[in-house]
């Protein structure tokens, strides 16, 4: 009897394991470096850092712009403070809140256009990010997936 018991309580601590390694896997995090990927024309674009600011909060940063000839580039169609300023090192998400499993309450730079979305982004998979930019509905927008940069 001690021995079954033994037993059961073996296997037991190996699923637990099993399905915590598991389920780590899953919850991966927004967090870190990410290649975007134009939803109208496929090109990637640049490769953007989301990182959590003592608040909590998510934020964005494009980091490096893949299309060599735009390096240089301003945010001629930005408005406010935002306004010429360079597109590399411009923040373009402004203090996502998590809710379940996704982030939202704040808003996307589009630096192409100057325009600004309310914002939700979500997990897909561990490499793959989904981000919705859209105004009022979050039926009415865009959709662009973010994939994992390897460091």
């Amino acid at each position: 009897m001690i021995k079954l018991v033994s037993m059961y309580k073996s296997s037991f601590n190996f699923i637990v394991i099993v399905l915590t390694i598991s389920f780590s896997s899953y919850s991966q995090s927004i967090f870190g470096k990410w290649k975007t990927i134009d939803d109208e024309t496929g090109k990637e674009k640049s490769i953007v850092e989301i990182y959590q600011s003592r608040d909590g909060k998510a934020y964005a940063k494009i980091l490096e712009l893949l299309e060599k000839d735009k390096q240089d580039k301003l945010c001629t169609n930005c408005k406010g403070k935002y306004k010429n300023r360079p597109i590399k090192g411009l923040e373009i998400i402004n203090g996502l809140i998590k809710d379940d499993d996704e982030w939202n309450g704040a808003k996307i730079l589009d630096p192409k256009t100057g325009k600004e979305y309310k914002c939700i982004i979500s997990l897909e998979e561990p490499t793959k990010l989904k981000v919705r930019g859209y105004i009022g509905f979050a039926l009415i927008g865009r959709t662009q997936y973010w994939h994992k940069v390897e460091n």
